[in-house]
């Protein structure tokens, strides 16, 4: 499995595009080099800079059969690209 495991498409990231900031869901063992060479190879554009966010997992419990099930969401890392000015990823190309 590659470190780049998909793009994140919210509100918050797609107004960030906008100044040349995307957003991606990577590998959590994967470190800031590996993402930025991953990102150039895969968008052919030039990394400026990276910041990464480990998020922890959520805990959930539901009702079910009489009784709570507890368990938790799996944590996962995030990382900001930020491009050099002029450039842009396009996620929908190849819809």
């Amino acid at each position: 499995m590659g470190i780049l495991i998909k793009p994140l498409v919210t509100e918050k990231v797609t107004a960030l595009n906008e100044k040349g900031v995307f957003g991606f869901i990577v590998e959590k063992k994967a470190n800031k080099i590996e993402i930025k060479n991953a990102i150039e190879k895969a968008y052919g554009v030039n990394v400026l800079a990276i910041r990464t966010a480990v998020i922890p997992g959520k805990p959930k419990t539901r009702f079910s059969a009489g009784r709570f099930i507890a368990g938790k969401t799996k944590s996962f890392k995030k990382a900001f690209v930020t491009l050099n000015s002029g450039e842009v990823i396009d996620f929908y190309s190849n819809i």
